[in-house]
């Protein structure tokens, strides 16, 4: 666990009814520097549901430690996994779920079971969750709170901010399609969806929520009409 950096500012921006967002560490993908966001729900019954988790700071955990006990430690897909070994160390009474795909890649972690369409019961009827599939390359899982009316979403959509993508880097985000507000998915993994319709019925699920707010791991989140912003940035999937 890192040492809090800084000054003592909140790590915790409340979002939504019982859910919260962090900022975390950037990472490097081929090169590239991701800034990370992972979000955090408190369940009815108390316990702290964590999705993509992030670095972890001794604030950070100070901070949760307020909220209620973490309980479930969720990741949306293979590539999500780089922070999770200090998060089990750290509560190792909380349950692990994997995305398609991440148990195999981590074998030296112990997932307590596989994500897919249907809610695990210790979420059913808070947070509804749909896998995207039909790429060669992964599986996402999206994820609704329903109280507060924010979906979830990792890899699928990214939208980063032009006033810091530049150079080289940002020029060729820039032709991914992922800077700015309509920003996507990038377009090596659009190719891979190999069996769209599958990812179309994923994605009438996912416009089936109520969705008000849409918060991503990359880059700008939605704070109103998530659901619209959900449909422009997906709409690539249509026939």
């Amino acid at each position: 666990m890192k040492e809090p950096q800084g000054d003592k500012k909140s790590m915790l921006e409340q979002v939504g009814h019982e859910l919260w967002i962090a900022e975390g560490e950037p990472v490097s993908f081929y090169g590239f520097p991701y800034p990370t966001r992972m979000a955090v729900v408190r369940l009815s019954n108390g316990d702290l549901w964590v999705w993509s988790p992030a670095t972890l700071t001794e604030a950070l955990a100070a901070e949760m430690g307020s909220l209620g006990p973490v309980r479930h430690l969720v990741e949306p897909n293979k590539l999500h996994h780089l922070f999770l070994p200090d998060w089990v160390s750290a509560y190792p009474e909380a349950r692990l779920y994997a995305p398609p795909g991440l148990a195999k890649k981590r074998r030296d972690i112990s997932f307590h079971a596989e994500l897919g369409d249907v809610p695990e019961t210790a979420w059913a009827g808070e947070i509804d969750q749909v896998v995207f599939r039909g790429s060669l390359f992964m599986k996402e899982v999206v994820f609704f709170h329903r109280r507060s009316r924010v979906a979830l979403v990792c890899d699928l959509i990214q939208k980063f901010d032009p006033q810091t993508t530049r150079g080289i880097h940002g020029l060729l985000m820039r032709l991914d399609g992922l800077v700015g507000p309509n920003g996507s998915t990038p377009r090596e993994w659009r190719a891979s969806f190999w069996n769209r319709r599958a990812a179309r019925t994923a994605l009438r699920q996912a416009l089936e929520w109520d969705v008000e707010v849409l918060v991503i791991a990359h880059g700008i989140w939605v704070r109103k009409n998530g659901k619209e912003a959900l449909r422009r940035s997906l709409a690539w999937l249509k026939p």
